[in-house]
């Protein structure tokens, strides 16, 4: 599950008596016929709500949300590579530094690559040497999008839950 209000309060209404705030997903979404994002029966408009369920021969594997507006694509291929390419657990994966393609603010060039602080000093210098347009983050930065997730480990069926330090969370399990 992935609560998500999406804007800074999201839609700033509260359910009657019952102190749920409402959501604003909506928003992405267009009444307008001629929007290629237009509501109509059976399109699935585009949002930033892609939580993923990935299969390992044929099984069950992991289960992965995040949070992180238009980064999140490129959070869970960061933390599917992680996992995959080079072996680390889910809570590993989920520690690793993570970096962001694109404007994040006003006023940034929209090819800013954002790194957080934790990248060796040698990446960073070649990227700048390849003309990237480098945004050093702190060492954990909320801005790096918040994940959670759970593995599943086809020969033994253990779970094992990650939760992203870059937000208040735990994965806890009995």
């Amino acid at each position: 599950m992935i609560q998500s209000l999406y804007g800074a309060f999201g839609s700033c209404l509260v359910a009657g008596r019952t102190g749920v705030v409402l959501q604003n997903r909506s928003a992405y979404f267009s009444l307008d016929p001629d929007h290629p994002n237009r509501l109509e029966p059976g399109k699935i408009p585009l949002h930033t709500l892609i939580a993923s369920i990935a299969k390992r021969d044929g099984r069950l594997w992991s289960v992965l949300g995040c949070m992180g507006a238009d980064g999140q694509p490129q959070i869970q291929l960061q933390l599917y590579s992680a996992m995959i390419d080079h072996g680390l657990d889910i809570q590993e994966a989920i520690e690793m530094p993570r970096f962001l393609s694109g404007r994040l603010g006003l006023g940034e060039a929209r090819d800013t690559l954002h790194l957080e602080g934790r990248f060796p000093e040698d990446a960073v210098g070649a990227l700048l040497q390849r003309g990237h347009i480098i945004n050093r983050w702190g060492a954990w930065n909320e801005m790096a999008g918040h994940a959670h997730s759970i593995a599943l480990d086809p020969q033994s069926g253990t779970l094992a839950g990650g939760a992203d330090p870059r937000r208040d969370g735990a994965a806890l399990g009995w």
